[in-house]
């Protein structure tokens, strides 16, 4: 376990860290309030190597660790929130191609993807199965070298604006070994999207459902064998936990330098309000939690890349942990703006509101503690 950096690992954080200071931070209050998903700038990080962090590099991948990529996403962060977890899903996405996809496939599709000439979206929650997602009922019905498509996909992120839907499909009968999992090219007939949903947060990238109707997609384009989709969905989870606490942690760094940094400008009773002990209390507890989310979710992510049997448990409890930290120093952090932390122009109030779905997605964090409790239990007999 590592409990500082070496050089590469300072090196990778601080070109991520630079270029959201650089290309997104200026920008994250415009995108937020116009909705605008900013793919030319998604294509300049992956000009960096940040489109296919963790993909082999024989097809472009970047070939880096599950803690390099916490390091970037948590910096990317620290410029919008939003933006870093569409990345995260898009890598999340390509990962799942990598890993559990034939030559063919990874050859077809990672190229583009490591260079975000394609991006590509996740679709594994429904309208009736989102914790409960062994529950999906969309159905693939094989007819000869297609399988035939038919249901609907609830809260996907970039649908109607990427390229690729790896989705989780029903090939099978009930329950987690009847699920297969489908690459669906984002044009096929048959295929279509709803509104853009209107949140509270997560502006930045389009929030849609996908609907299926009679789409016809080749064989060929199903990842592994029928039945394993489930167990390809939940190991892409994995990562995707330690990815979105890395962007809570990144947004709320954010917040808890602005608030720093307001607080030695404002006054109040005469003095500046970072010579109040009762607020120097608070920001070092708001600091001191940050660091113990960070740690932990270094130790989850080191777990993962060396395939620890307690890896998947330890990755829920850092996407619990991280994703709880970083929404309460975030709101802690416009509470100490007082009023002004409410003005959309201080940039506060939006990292809340992005990092609230934090809690929610990849697994809400009840379901972590399901994990988790259930792990523990199964070691106590």
């Amino acid at each position: 376990m590592q409990f500082a950096l070496n050089e590469d690992q300072i090196a990778v954080r601080d070109m991520a860290r630079a270029f959201a200071a650089e290309k997104i931070a200026p920008h994250a209050l415009e995108w937020d309030e116009t909705k605008h998903f900013p793919v030319d700038v998604m294509r300049e990080a992956a000009n960096l190597g940040i489109g296919g962090i963790y993909i082999r590099d024989d097809v472009g991948g970047s070939a880096m660790t599950r803690f390099d990529a916490a390091l970037i996403f948590e910096a990317l962060a620290t410029g919008c929130p939003t933006t870093s977890a569409f990345i995260s899903i898009h890598n999340m996405a390509s990962w799942m191609i990598d890993a559990y996809g034939n030559d063919t496939q990874r050859h077809t599709w990672l190229p583009k993807l490591c260079t975000m000439e394609l991006i590509a979206s996740y679709c594994l929650t429904e309208p009736g199965a989102g914790s409960d997602a062994a529950a999906l009922r969309t159905r693939a019905v094989r007819d000869g070298d297609h399988y035939v498509l038919n249901g609907q996909k609830q809260f996907i992120s970039g649908a109607g604006s990427t390229d690729l839907l790896v989705a989780m499909v029903r090939t099978g009968g009930d329950g987690p070994g009847g699920v297969s999992t489908l690459v669906v090219d984002g044009n096929t007939p048959g295929v279509s999207f709803g509104a853009n949903e209107r949140k509270m947060g997560w502006n930045a990238q389009p929030t849609r459902a996908v609907m299926f109707e009679n789409a016809r997609v080749p064989v060929a384009n199903r990842l592994g064998e029928e039945g394993i989709g489930f167990k390809i969905a939940m190991a892409g989870l994995d990562g995707g936990r330690l990815n979105i606490a890395a962007c809570s942690l990144g947004g709320a760094q954010a917040a808890l330098d602005k608030a720093l940094a307001y607080m030695k400008d404002r006054k109040a009773f005469g003095k500046r309000l970072d010579e109040f002990q009762a607020l120097q209390f608070k920001i070092a507890d708001m600091a001191t939690e940050l660091e113990a989310a960070r740690t932990f979710l270094w130790r989850a992510a080191a777990a993962l890349d060396r395939k620890d049997p307690d890896a998947s448990m330890l990755c829920a409890m850092a996407k619990r942990f991280g994703t709880d930290v970083g929404f309460e120093v975030a709101n802690q952090a416009l509470q100490l703006h007082g009023g002004y932390g409410y003005l959309s122009e201080y940039g506060v109030e939006k990292i809340v509101r992005d990092l609230r779905v934090h809690q929610i997605l990849e697994g809400t964090n009840e379901i972590m503690r399901l994990i988790v409790s259930r792990k523990l239990i199964e070691g106590a007999r």
